[in-house]
């Protein structure tokens, strides 16, 4: 463990006070927010240390290159297009998010870089590919709402005109946002180029279950690492009930159309219909009545939820059930309602040889690690699509993810960047 040190932890710590949310608890990084500016320079400062050759592409993903003396980044040292070994992955988060969801995997990139980097110096270690650490923006979809925007637009999971016309909660447009940080709206989407350029794609992340802590009917000695196997279809979805604004005081009971009731009732069918479904997920995180005053009778109400479930058949008549019920409770308020996908992914099944891979090298440093399946979306998912991928994922004795509670130790995150070291040499 000695070729890690303290590196990885020592990286986290220069970044723990960044976007700190004083008021809902642990951090608040949404895309191109001072916070997240702020980590995408530290990226790039802590890069360029390295000697790595950074630039940021027209979907605005950062990309740090580790090169070859002579080779194009797509191709090995024998003249193959075998494209380069990227890892990475996002620096964004969640409102009132965990310290590690993003920024451990970014950084335990840039520690494996040191570790290679001493490896090759001492000639253990003969690369015949490029290395590249990338970070994707807008992972979370806290801002404007899909998660993976910048994967997505590279890979085309997603209309560049779909993309551009997102708006945050401030009615700023993606295109605007885009455009403010310098990036030009005009030459956003998928980039055939630079998806050429990777090879394969392995992300390391915390671990953002219960399937890697140990409480007390684990045994000691539980593993500290795992390697993806699969990635729950997942998909977000608006429901916007229409009603009658109306004085609080003067509106009879029955005289109101109100669609908070008629939203409340969904908030409570969509938890109710997710339990008849094994395996299921269904959450409703967010919920704006339009004016929102205290004494007034909403006009409209939005309601996002999310769904999750392995087979993307069952996701989709889950939702048909939620938006059925949604639809029959806006009718007995005497409201409208208009259903919306935001955004959706089927259930992504990783590379089975670059898993197989992935296992063989991470568990000489854990030598239990299983195979893992996860609820969680991920930036690897999406490029799933396009390239061979694969994850690592790092234990969480919380067990709690997207929260302030959620943690790593010290000593796992450093066995992640053992790990991640050993998985990206067997790969270059």
């Amino acid at each position: 463990m000695t070729e890690t040190s303290s590196a990885v932890n020592s990286l986290m710590a220069a970044i723990a006070d960044v976007g700190a949310d004083p008021r809902r608890g642990g951090y608040s990084r949404p895309v191109w927010s001072p916070a997240e500016k702020d980590l995408r320079a530290w990226f790039l400062q802590e890069a360029h240390a390295r000697g790595l050759d950074t630039e940021e592409d027209r979907n605005g993903i950062l990309w740090a290159w580790w090169d070859l003396p002579a080779p194009a980044r797509a191709e090995s040292l024998e003249g193959s297009r075998r494209g380069a070994l990227v890892t990475g992955s996002h620096l964004d988060s969640v409102p009132g998010g965990g310290a590690f969801d993003g920024p451990l995997g970014v950084a335990s990139a840039l520690a494996a870089v040191d570790v290679l980097r001493t490896r090759e110096a001492t000639g253990t270690l003969r690369r015949r590919r490029a290395l590249a650490v990338a970070v994707f923006p807008e992972e979370e979809g806290s801002r404007f709402g899909v998660a993976c925007l910048g994967s997505r637009l590279l890979t085309g999971a997603i209309s560049t005109q779909k993309a551009l016309a997102l708006r945050d909660a401030d009615g700023v447009t993606f295109g605007e946002a885009a455009r403010a940080e310098g990036l030009d709206p005009a030459h956003m989407g998928v980039d055939p180029e630079a998806l050429a350029r990777i090879g394969q794609f392995v992300e390391l992340h915390v671990e953002q279950g219960r399937g890697l802590n140990t409480p007390d009917h684990l045994p000691d000695g539980a593993p500290a690492l795992a390697v993806g196997s699969t990635i729950l279809g997942h998909g977000r979805w608006r429901i916007s009930f229409y009603g009658q604004g109306n004085h609080a005081g003067t509106t009879l009971m029955a005289d109101r159309s109100d669609p908070m009731v008629a939203a409340s009732e969904t908030v409570l069918d969509v938890r109710r219909l997710a339990r008849t479904q094994p395996q299921a997920r269904a959450t409703v995180g967010r919920l704006e009545p339009v004016p929102g005053g205290t004494n007034v009778i909403a006009s409209r109400v939005d309601l996002w939820m999310d769904v999750r479930h392995p087979d993307d058949a069952v996701t989709a008549g889950l939702v048909e059930d939620i938006w059925r019920h949604a639809q029959q409770a806006a009718l007995g308020e005497g409201c409208t309602a208009e259903l919306t996908e935001e955004s959706f992914s089927g259930t992504v099944h990783f590379d089975p040889q670059l898993a197989a891979t992935l296992t063989e090298s991470v568990r000489r440093t854990a030598p239990t690690a299983p195979l893992l399946p996860t609820g969680a979306g991920h930036d690897a998912g999406v490029l799933a699509s396009a390239v061979p991928t694969g994850m690592i994922y790092v234990r969480n004795p919380s067990g709690i993810s997207h929260a302030p509670e959620e943690h790593v130790e010290d000593d796992d995150a450093t066995l992640g960047v053992q790990a991640l070291a050993d998985a990206l040499e067997d790969l270059l």
